[in-house]
């Protein structure tokens, strides 16, 4: 067979909720603790990963250092939602049905009972904390919810100038905006997300403890303070390489993944001279997270916590600046699927660097597994433990992500392959066209890596669940609907044929 090469103050009071039943055990204090830290909107424009060569990240390259990087990871779904209910779930969204911003997966009776990581951990005796952004918006944060044990600050943009510093956007939105204006990093929403983690940190749990640190940021609207600026000066700040005409070779049904969106066009940032305002504004909120994240790795090791904690790091999907003549995500592309993916701690190598293809849906096999806890049989991802011990060890699976029922994209080592809903493709060879400029689905000599990586192709692809709306697109006896709304043939594409 072919080898697929595949600030407000912090709160000084918390939520405790009722966890789901535990079943304590003496051999449960002596497993790690797991500071779980969430990105939201991060791409692979991190240090250690190269995605962009000016991208300062200090404290996730220190952490990717001392523990093993996945050069290779990739969400399960290019959407906030869809990607972290499949990440905590253990399941893919063509098994779910959650493909949309809505709903929340415990409001779709199958799923209501469903044992979520964060539980999972529970029911072996681990406390569970919260703060920020690790379920979609507020899901899995009320008193009702019973994810988590305690539940800190909420995720939030903090402060924000009096009006939109890009008033003029062709879909107008209040979260689509960007630029610098005075403010404090101590106002930001994830300034205190982290101090409430830091504050955990210093008066931990006595049993084992699974501490989720979502921060939201890089996310829009993408707000930071001078001195993150500074760091990257407008002369000589390098933009993402784009190639004119780089859909021409893509198929039309590329476009019903993200038909019409608040964010912007490679035209109107163009044309509006907001390209190079927009990336050096994301460069900005990548560093001052990275701060963020680093705050919170000093805690851990002030209090003399690192050698027992298990340290993952990782963002829900990716992000475009420009590439594919778009920004945002909801996309089959590297550039929307490629995302960080780092774990330090016990029995993690320290200083590797996994190219093997890796899925955000393999977080959950590979802590339990860390974690000496029961394997389970109904997880959808792999335990990457294999890869953490030695690197080098190959993978039989490739990464999948998913993007509304039949539209998929196979990553593995050297190969993109992309299957829309209407059966058309787009093949590209990472090692040679890592911008994915050039596809070659169309040239036969190719037939049999086409082959190779359709055969990955998700079986089930669920429909839609029931309440599910925002970003919703179906393809039902060759029409084409998107978030309610047919679309015909010879529809000009949004912002661009307009």
């Amino acid at each position: 067979m072919l080898r697929l090469s595949m600030g407000l103050a912090v709160l000084l009071s918390v939520a405790w909720l009722p966890g789901p039943a535990r079943g304590q055990t003496p051999a449960a204090s002596a497993r790690p603790n797991i500071v779980f830290i969430a990105i939201d909107d991060q791409n692979d424009w991190i240090g250690c990963l190269g995605g962009h060569p000016q991208a300062k990240t200090p404290h996730i390259d220190a952490l990717a250092k001392r523990g093993t990087l996945f050069l290779n990871a990739h969400c399960q779904a290019p959407l906030c939602n869809p990607s972290r209910t499949s990440l905590m779930t253990g399941l893919r969204p063509d098994t779910t049905g959650i493909y949309g911003l809505a709903p929340w997966f415990r409001d779709v009776p199958k799923w209501q009972d469903r044992v979520t990581l964060p539980q999972y951990l529970a029911q072996h005796g681990y406390r569970t904390l919260t703060t920020g952004k690790i379920y979609h918006g507020g899901y899995g944060r009320k008193r009702t919810d019973k994810e988590f044990d305690v539940i800190g600050p909420p995720p939030g943009i903090g402060a924000r100038p009096e009006s939109k510093l890009v008033k003029d956007t062709p879909a107008p939105h209040p979260l689509v905006d960007w630029g610098v204006f005075p403010h404090r990093d101590e106002d930001k929403g994830d300034w205190q997300v982290a101090s409430w983690a830091v504050e955990q940190l210093k008066d931990p749990p006595q049993e084992p403890f699974f501490l989720s640190v979502g921060f939201f940021l890089p996310h829009v609207p993408c707000y930071a303070t001078q001195k993150w600026f500074d760091l990257y000066p407008e002369d000589g700040l390098m933009l993402p390489p784009v190639r004119e005409h780089d859909r021409a070779d893509t198929p039309r049904f590329s476009w019903y993944l993200h038909w019409r969106l608040p964010e912007p066009r490679l035209k109107y940032l163009r044309e509006a001279n907001q390209w190079r305002n927009l990336v050096r504004s994301y460069l900005a909120c990548v560093s001052f997270v990275d701060s963020q994240v680093g705050r919170v790795l000093t805690a851990l090791e002030e209090k003399g916590l690192q050698d027992n904690t298990i340290v993952v790091l990782w963002s829900d999907h990716g992000w475009h600046l420009g590439e594919k003549e778009i920004s945002g995500k909801n996309t089959l592309w590297d550039r929307s699927t490629r995302v960080p993916l780092i774990f330090a701690g016990p029995g993690v190598t320290a200083g590797q660097r996994c190219q093997e293809p890796a899925e955000l849906l393999d977080i959950y096999p590979t802590l339990n597994e860390l974690c000496r806890l029961p394997a389970r049989d109904d997880l959808e991802g792999h335990s990457l433990a294999p890869q953490i011990r030695d690197a080098k060890t190959e993978r039989t699976w490739p990464a999948i992500t998913t993007h509304n029922a039949h539209n998929h994209g196979v990553r593995s080592r050297q190969w993109r392959f992309i299957q829309y809903a209407d059966g058309s493709e787009e093949l590209y060879n990472m090692q040679e066209d890592p911008h994915e400029f050039q596809n070659l689905a169309g040239d036969g000599k190719y037939a049999e890596v086409l082959a190779e990586h359709r055969r990955w192709l998700p079986k089930t692809n669920a429909a839609p669940a029931p309440g599910s709306k925002h970003r919703v697109l179906t393809f039902l006896d060759g029409q084409v609907n998107w978030e309610g709304a047919d679309v015909g043939a010879n529809d000009p594409i949004p912002e661009v044929d307009d």
